[in-house]
């Protein structure tokens, strides 16, 4: 299995309800982040300004770097661990490879680039499959719901890496380090 950074979870409820105490077990906080960069892509398509595109193709490419990096190193090893579904688990990661190959041209390129809104559509259509997938009847999420995974804590987990790597994305370390550095002038 790819780079476990978690350790073994077994099914627990801590409150009864299969929530943290943010509200989100791990499929609410990746289903949240799938709702809002469908937000983005649908902006993107609305969007006339080259540079409202290119805010956007940002935002779209940072979070979904983010989210697949908190998939791959915590949800899917946990996943694959608790289910064995290998067919699902690696052609997730296929899928992974390929929206990184584009994220990585679409940051290579600008707004004035000729195939800039294609790749931006290509990518929009390639994670709205790779979306339905994982939350069909049956899908990864399904599986992982019936399956012994504390989603709770891989909840938790998820979301603590998610803030380190956003505060990676952001320029000069995030928000928090601003506001440290200013404070410490």
């Amino acid at each position: 299995m790819p780079g476990n950074r978690r350790t073994r979870t077994t099914k627990r409820r801590s409150n009864g309800n299969g929530r943290s105490r943010s509200g989100k077990d791990a499929i609410a906080l990746l289903k949240a982040d799938h709702r809002q960069v469908e937000k983005w892509f649908s902006q993107f398509e609305k969007a006339r300004e080259g540079r409202r595109k290119a805010e956007l193709a940002e935002q779209i490419c940072k979070a979904l770097k983010v989210h697949t990096a908190i998939e791959e190193e915590i949800f899917y090893p946990a996943f694959y661990e608790a289910t064995g579904d290998k067919e699902i688990h690696h052609e997730a990661e296929i899928e992974h490879n390929s929206a990184k190959k584009l994220i990585a041209e679409i940051e290579g390129s600008n707004s004035k680039d000729d195939y800039f809104d294609a790749r931006v559509t290509v990518l929009s259509e390639m994670i709205k499959h790779h979306v339905r997938e994982e939350e069909q009847p049956g899908g990864m999420f399904a599986k992982a719901r019936k399956s012994d995974i504390d989603l709770v804590e891989l909840g938790e987990q998820l979301r603590a890496r998610k803030i380190e790597l956003e505060k990676d994305e952001s320029p000069k370390g995030g928000i928090r380090a601003i506001a440290t550095r200013l404070l410490e002038t």
